[in-house]
């Protein structure tokens, strides 16, 4: 399992946000392109963007602590709310975080992701992402979808290294914070 990245998945929403006028989106249409992103950044890399647990809920997957973000129900809800508000199942961005946690790499990913799926409201999305295997298998079992089960739905194999390193990326941000 990967390390939650509070400032990366701050940034990579406020960047998403930025790309409509109104900065504004449906906050389940936001959690489904950042989860196609993190899933193409594992394609690409075998690291997600956010490092976000994932959820197999009835509506697809889920970054859960960013939907917990949202909901305002985690411990680091402030460090969000002063950038992005939520209306209802809008979310707006207030502030402007940067992007200096993000790659460039990553702002492709993000750039790519939002412009695939640009004429896609929220309902889409949701039909979209309960094609991906990993939610398939997930849904009826528990909540979390196994990191295994990601990369082997984007063509990876998550070898005893990636394992290893995974677990010391984890251990690291544990000890001194992500």
């Amino acid at each position: 399992m990967f390390t939650f990245m509070l400032k990366k998945t701050i940034q990579a929403s406020a960047y998403l946000l930025c790309r409509i006028p109104c900065r504004e989106m449906n906050y389940m249409r936001l959690l489904k392109i950042l989860y196609i992103a993190d899933r193409e950044s594992i394609r690409a890399t075998g690291w997600p963007i956010t490092g976000d647990r994932i959820a197999a809920l009835e509506r697809g997957p889920v970054l859960s602590q960013t939907l917990n973000l949202i909901k305002g129900a985690h411990l680091s809800y402030s460090e969000w709310e002063r950038y992005i508000k939520r209306n209802e199942y809008n979310i707006q961005l207030v502030d402007d975080p940067g992007r200096d946690a993000l790659s460039s790499f990553e702002i492709d990913i993000l750039e790519r992701v939002a412009e695939e799926h640009r004429s896609h409201d929220e309902w889409a999305m949701v039909e979209y992402t309960h094609d991906f295997p990993e939610w398939k298998d997930n849904y009826n079992k528990n909540h979390l979808i196994p990191t295994a089960d990601i990369f082997e739905a984007v063509g990876r194999t998550l070898t005893p290294e990636d394992k290893q390193e995974i677990e010391e990326d984890r251990l690291f941000n544990s000890l001194f914070g992500s």
